[in-house]
């Protein structure tokens, strides 16, 4: 991509475990100028069974607990899981188009299996931004993350950005409703990014439909090094991910944005949007309820096995909620 930012193409669950789609979508991305391809390291025998999340909790009226049912969640992830063998024809496919190849890890137990395929750049989910050990045991294997913030408290953030001191890590902002409200995205919030990391970018959830890509050619001008987006070349309506994910026609356009001058990019910006500033926001904020709804459902949601917990099916968990040490 010209200039210093890099466009991720996340391909999540765009895939729909199918590997012929997925080294399709490898290749639209790379013609479309997106620099990293990344997936997913879920695997449906990582899911933790947590009661609350059955049938949800509701009291005086509000939402206290989404509702996600474990059975679920475990037959949907199994048919989206990418065997050894494909992920390492995954990263074969990148090299072969120019991109480098990305996953995320959202286990301690895949840490390993991620290093022996041979990824060098792995990803942290917001809700894993504070799983303290896992950082540590990233940055001993990996030599770049890229660690997303969303619903990322400040003590958390600060103690997360002291562990990957010295390393090669970028802190990305992120607002995770999905989609993500234009009146939102807080983009003023890659100042307080800029202050504990080397580099800085932006993980885009804006609905495709409504704002296109706006809001990352905003973070672009505000100094974004990385945008990452979810990515696909079906319609929005055939994958879970549809809504939020670019395809190569917006890639280019991200890429051709960021090649501008950041005068001509203001011009740019107030002829698509006249009120795009509003997508700035504040630097210090609250999260909204749905931000703390899913903080509270995703943080938790995969585990490594240890000693002491049991989920539904007499498995064998322990996820810490980790205190700052």
């Amino acid at each position: 991509m010209t200039g210093k930012v890099s466009l991720i193409a996340e391909f999540c669950q765009n895939h729909n475990g199918k590997p012929d789609l997925l080294a399709r979508m490898v290749e639209a991305a790379a013609n479309g100028g997106a620099t990293h391809g990344k997936i997913q390291h879920i695997y449906a025998h990582q899911v933790t069974f947590r009661p609350q999340f059955e049938n949800g909790l509701i009291h005086d009226g509000k939402v206290k607990a989404i509702r996600r049912p474990y059975r679920d969640e475990v037959t949907r992830l199994r048919g989206l899981e990418l065997p050894p063998r494909v992920c390492r024809d995954f990263i074969r496919w990148c090299k072969d188009c120019g991109l480098v190849p990305m996953t995320t890890c959202f286990s301690r137990d895949s840490v390993p299996g991620i290093a022996e395929l041979g990824f060098k750049v792995v990803k942290v989910a917001s809700y894993d931004c504070a799983s303290f050990h896992m950082l540590r045991e990233l940055k001993a294997v990996f030599p770049q993350l890229l660690v997303s913030t969303g619903a990322t408290y400040d003590d958390e953030l600060d103690h997360a950005a002291s562990i990957l001191s010295g390393h090669d890590f970028a802190f990305l902002h992120c607002v995770t409703i999905y989609p993500t409200p234009f009146d939102e995205m807080h983009l003023a919030r890659l100042n307080r990014l800029r202050r504990l990391a080397p580099r800085i970018g932006f993980s885009d959830h804006s609905a495709v439909a409504h704002d296109g890509v706006l809001a990352s050619k905003i973070a672009i001008h505000l100094g974004a090094e990385i945008i990452e987006r979810h990515f696909t070349i079906l319609g929005p309506a055939e994958t879970r991910d549809g809504a939020l994910s670019i395809g190569p026609r917006q890639c280019a356009e991200l890429v051709e944005f960021s090649s501008l001058e950041p005068v001509e990019q203001v011009r740019r910006l107030d002829n698509e949007r006249p009120e795009w500033r509003r997508a700035i926001g504040n630097e210090w904020r609250r999260f909204s309820a749905a931000e703390l709804l899913n903080r509270d459902y995703y943080r938790g949601r995969f585990a490594s096995r240890r000693p002491g917990c049991f989920d539904g099916e007499g498995m064998i968990y322990n996820w810490e909620e980790t205190p700052l040490q």
